[in-house]
């Protein structure tokens, strides 16, 4: 239904909202992010896909200032270095974070829900009183629409499906306005038509945001992005399109290596 705008311009043409360049993390003496480095356009649809473990959840913590790097630099477009400030800093600077579980006030309403998101600044108890005197604004009644909530706002949030849960917390990042958007696995556990639902909407905040997307559906990620990013390990593997990704001999040995040489021993037995 939606397409991604851009999707089939080139990277080139289009102006550069974020750069990571020489991510290296660890936790302990493990290594989880060597060198990596990452460009994000405007209006992408970015995902990062790899094996468990290869970094790309560290990854979106480190551009949200969950994670410290031990080296390297994240950059907005205007120059601020996104590794020397704190989490709410970088949020207001335009990164929103979704992670794999939902992160919703299960007692409150949908409405009340998008309130405390919109009202950041002020404490959830100020909100919630100017909400309950006042109707639904209309920025909250684009979000809902958007993501298809707009018959459920006076719904308890702990009573929404999980895709509904998921399509909520979406909504209250967007209330924020964001111009980088950041999601950990947004598919997971959701039916078919809530996946196909989740792929739609994210081309269509893709039209005004950028997005990264961590997944591991690889029918998800062929079906909806518009640039891949393969990690491996904590490094870079490959980068293009879903096409040009799926034809590297590199990403098919990390995806069906182990199974090539099960197969192979199974043969000599």
């Amino acid at each position: 239904m939606f397409q991604s705008v851009r999707k089939n311009q080139k990277s080139t043409d289009v102006p550069v909202v974020l750069v990571a360049e020489e991510i290296t993390v660890a936790f302990g003496g493990f290594v989880a992010v060597k060198g990596m480095d990452l460009k994000l356009h405007e209006h992408d649809l970015h995902f990062l896909i790899g094996p468990n473990g290869a970094g790309k959840t560290t990854m979106l913590d480190v551009i949200c200032g969950k994670t410290k790097p031990l080296s390297g630099t994240v950059k907005m477009a205007d120059g601020t270095d996104l590794t020397r400030l704190k989490e709410h800093q970088i949020a207001r600077k335009g990164v929103g974070r979704k992670f794999q579980a939902p992160s919703i006030f299960a007692g409150l309403t949908v409405q009340e829900n998008l309130t405390l998101a919109a009202e950041t600044r002020r404490s959830p108890l100020q909100a919630l009183g100017i909400q309950r005197y006042s109707k639904i604004s209309p920025a909250m009644e684009q979000i809902t629409l958007q993501v298809g909530l707009q018959d459920r706002v006076d719904a308890r949030a702990g009573a929404l499906s999980h895709g509904e849960k998921q399509w909520l917390e979406i909504g209250m990042l967007l209330l924020q306005e964001p111009r980088v958007l950041l999601l950990d696995e947004p598919a997971a556990g959701m039916t078919d038509e809530e996946t196909h639902k989740t792929g739609r909407l994210l081309q269509e905040i893709a039209r005004e945001r950028s997005v990264v997307v961590v997944e591991h559906d690889m029918e998800f990620v062929r079906e909806y992005a518009a640039k891949v990013t393969v990690m491996h390990e904590g490094k870079l593997l490959k980068e293009g399109t879903m096409a040009e990704v799926q034809e590297d001999p590199r990403v098919a040995e990390v995806y069906l290596g182990k199974r090539r040489d099960d197969h192979a021993v199974a043969a000599t037995n």
